[in-house]
Order: C-alpha cells, then sequence, then structure tokens
C-alpha cells in the first residue's frame, strides 16, 4: 500500500488563475509504491477533481483522495492486468484495458470491486481510451488497426474505423470532433463523430514537421489532447519536444523543446507488456500515457524531462519564427533547503496531469507526486 509524506497546505482555490501560480508548484504528497520495482502506467481525475486514479504495472488500481492528500484504495487485476485507467463521469466507476489474456476493455464498480460490463472485440494491445466529455461514449484504439466507439451502457461497439497505425484518439471539447492519430503514417485525421463513418473532413501530415524538429533520431508520438477552448492540439512525443498545432489548419504553433528529452517509457505501439503472466515492472521500460499535458486554461503545457522535475511552456505565446518555444519555468521536486538534506531518487515526471478543478498537479514515474502552489512562492 502506497504511503504519503509531508504536510501540504490545502489546494488553491480553483478561481485562482493558473498564470498566478504556475511556477509555485512544488510537491506537497508523495505516495511510495510497496514494491520499488513498479511503475505508474497511467493517471486520471474524476470530473469533481477529487479523485485521482492511477494504474501500475503490477496489475494494481489505486485511488488517490486530491482534496485530502490520502491513497483512498487499492484495487487488484492480478489475472487481466490493467492500464489506461479512466474514471466514467460518475466517481465510481472506471474503464480499463487489459494487459493480459486478452484485450477486453473492463468497467468496473470502485465501490465493491465488481464488474459491471466487458467490452470485447479488439484483437491486440489497446492503446487509448478516450471518454466523451459529455456523454457515457467513448472510444478505443487498438495495434489491431481498430478504432472503435462505444457506449458505457451496452456491451457491442457502436461504430469501427479500420486504420493502420491508429493507436491515439481524442475528442475535442464540444464533444463534435474526434482526432485519430497514426504514428506510423504521420498523420491525424480528423472526424465529425455524427458522421464517423464517412470519410475525415481534415487530415494533417506531420512527416515535415517531424523531420524538421526532431532530427535523425525521430520520437514515438505518446499522446494527443486538445487545449480546452479547441483552438489547439497538443501531440507529445518521445523525441526532444512536443507539438502544439493550430487545430483548425494543422500548421504548427509551437515545437516545445526539452534539452534533456524524455522520460524514458514505452509510447503506444511500441512493444507491448507480456501477456504470459509476467509483469513488466524491473528493468524492462514501462509503457505510458504520455509525460505532458495541458493546463484548463490552455495557456501551459507541463510535461517531464530526462531529468527530475516538471518543464512549464507558455503556449499562449505568439509563434517565433522558427516556431522554437523554450521552456519558461522548472518546476523542482523540492526547495533548495529540502534538496540538500533528501536524495529521493528519479523523478522524471513520466506521467503528468492536471487537475481539472483545481490547482494541483500529479506527476509520477515510480512514486506518485501531488504538487500544489506554495503561497510563498505565488505571484502577487
Amino acid at each position: 500500500m502506497a504511503t504519503g509524506q509531508s504536510t501540504p497546505a490545502p489546494p488553491g482555490p480553483p478561481t485562482q488563475k493558473v498564470s498566478d501560480v504556475i511556477t509555485s508548484f512544488r510537491p506537497a504528497r508523495r505516495f511510495k509504491p510497496s514494491d520499488l520495482r513498479t511503475s505508474v502506467t497511467s493517471l486520471d481525475f474524476d470530473d469533481t477533481g477529487e479523485l485521482a486514479i492511477v494504474a501500475r504495472n503490477d496489475d494494481t488500481l489505486h485511488i488517490y483522495n486530491c482534496r485530502e492528500g490520502k491513497h483512498a484504495k487499492e484495487l487488484k487485476s492480478q489475472k487481466y492486468g490493467v492500464h489506461l485507467a479512466r474514471f466514467s463521469h460518475h466517481a465510481q466507476s472506471i474503464i480499463y484495458a487489459s494487459t493480459k489474456v486478452d484485450d477486453t476493455i473492463r468497467f468496473l464498480s470502485t465501490h465493491d470491486n465488481s464488474y459491471i460490463r466487458y467490452f470485447k472485440g479488439h484483437t491486440d494491445t489497446v492503446t487509448s481510451i478516450a471518454l466523451c466529455p459529455s456523454s457515457d461514449t467513448f472510444i478505443s484504439c487498438s495495434r489491431d488497426n481498430t478504432v472503435r466507439i462505444w457506449n458505457l451502457s451496452s456491451n457491442n461497439y457502436q461504430g469501427e474505423l479500420k486504420l493502420h497505425g491508429a493507436y491515439l484518439a481524442a475528442y475535442d471539447p464540444s464533444a463534435t470532433v474526434i482526432a485519430i492519430a497514426s504514428p506510423p503514417t504521420h498523420s491525424v485525421l480528423l472526424y465529425d463523430i455524427r458522421n464517423f463513418d464517412k470519410p475525415p473532413f481534415a487530415s494533417f501530415d506531420l512527416q515535415e514537421l517531424e523531420q524538421r524538429f526532431l532530427g535523425p533520431d525521430g520520437g514515438h508520438w505518446t499522446k494527443m489532447e486538445f487545449t480546452n477552448d479547441g483552438k489547439h492540439l497538443v501531440i507529445g512525443t518521445t523525441g526532444s519536444g512536443h507539438f502544439v498545432l493550430d487545430a483548425f489548419s494543422g500548421d504548427i504553433s509551437h515545437f516545445c523543446y526539452r534539452k534533456f528529452g524524455h522520460s524514458g517509457r514505452l509510447a503506444p505501439g511500441q512493444s507491448p507488456p507480456s501477456k504470459d503472466g509476467n509483469t513488466t515492472h524491473g528493468t524492462a521500460p514501462a509503457v505510458g500515457q504520455g509525460d505532458l499535458c495541458v493546463t484548463p486554461d490552455g495557456q501551459y503545457l507541463v510535461g517531464g524531462s530526462g531529468e527530475d522535475g516538471l518543464l512549464v511552456w507558455d503556449i499562449s505565446k505568439p509563434p517565433a519564427e522558427n516556431n522554437f518555444l523554450e521552456h519558461t519555468e522548472i518546476l523542482p521536486v523540492e526547495d533548495k533547503e529540502q534538496a540538500q538534506n533528501k536524495a529521493l531518487g528519479q523523478d522524471r515526471g513520466a506521467i503528468v496531469g492536471y487537475n481539472p478543478r483545481t490547482n494541483l498537479l500529479a506527476s509520477a514515474d515510480r512514486d506518485l507526486l501531488l504538487w500544489q502552489p506554495l503561497p510563498d512562492l505565488m505571484i502577487e
């Protein structure tokens, strides 16, 4: 069972502007796993922002109370494994992808740890799960080259797209558009959700951008996310930075550069964990869901680095002539006084999320960190 350390101030009120607190985030709670070899592979917040859930590659789920800064519950999925755990719009139920035995998506009541429904159909590893912001519909992507649209009320999928290498999906904030990313073909396709069986109404080819910004070393795509105003689409990579695109034209606004590279996680579509019953914790790289997130106001991108701490990019800035955007802030794992007295190991921010309702950040590698603004560091 994970345990917390340190005593934080209560979270800042949700009405505080992100720009007033973004430079003042510091870790307030640290949760260590009972097995120090395991890694967090996914993170999600419920709609209220009160709860967070993480999946680990030891086949366990952990729920945390963000308001109290406490570990609330552990759930086990030893037989089927667990990845990409997502809250439904009801905080006591989640969906998640299996990593062993089969590729079924499971709908679980966290109240009594019982399955509500199974979503069967994928024949290879599920790489992405995206819940519709306004309904109980969700999208899943898989290495079987299909994208499926489901509803939590039915075992059967409502639609299917057959697309090569379609590993990532995201809803726009209005829930009228879905973006499907195919990293092997360097493309992003936009569909009208009401006519998903029709050809995409827009497609973006990123191959030239990848060659220009990622160079010969390249980089796998790890995450795709719309900003909350729907104006930009963010593509995270395992390379030297992330792309911020105009969501309407596909033109690049920023390439958020990071000097020390990524956090070492496998991207969707890369070799998945073994399904023979063995977990992948230990020396093998863990899977992830992308080491970056966009703040709720759409102004900042927060991401991990090859070194400890988190990087902050101000993506509201006008694009530079070369589109490169350096980070404006490094959020250290500890302040200078604490750092002189403790050595807490690697905290590269392999998984990063921003609470949708209050100013609280979460990052994880092996440990889970909850970050809150320190009052004496806030901008007056």
